[in-house]
């Protein structure tokens, strides 16, 4: 599986690099704003998306392009989960930092388990 990872903060970044690896998925990024993100979309088959990105933008509204235009499943990686009081029906999870790789690696498999069912087809690696 493809996993994309949009996160400015470089240690996080760099967290999250480590788990999709050790889960045996390739890395796309990290990168850290909502061009950079849109420019890696068409390869990705699902995007670690934190909420406040470098240039300003809401991961928010990245997350709705990735879901929308690219039917890439995201789950959002944050350290205000507040900020998504009102949900957002396209994330399969919001993780709150400080995570623990557990939780991501979770995330990871009900990612490629939803992925599997609805493709009917084996994984990409």
């Amino acid at each position: 599986m493809r996993v994309l990872i949009v996160e400015d903060e470089f240690l996080i970044a760099s967290l999250l690099e480590a788990i999709v690896e050790e889960q045996g998925h390739e890395r796309l990024g990290p990168v850290s704003t909502v061009e950079q993100a849109l420019a890696y979309a068409p390869s990705a088959d699902i995007a670690l998306v934190d909420l406040g990105l470098a240039d300003g933008n809401s991961g928010r509204l990245l997350a709705r392009r990735l879901v929308d235009r690219f039917g890439i499943d995201v789950i959002f990686v944050t350290g205000d989960a507040s900020a998504l009081q009102d949900g957002f029906d396209g994330a399969l999870a919001v993780i709150q930092k400080p995570f623990r790789d557990e939780e991501i690696v979770a995330a990871l498999t009900t990612a490629l388990d939803r992925r599997q069912r609805s493709t009917g087809r084996a994984h990409r690696t």
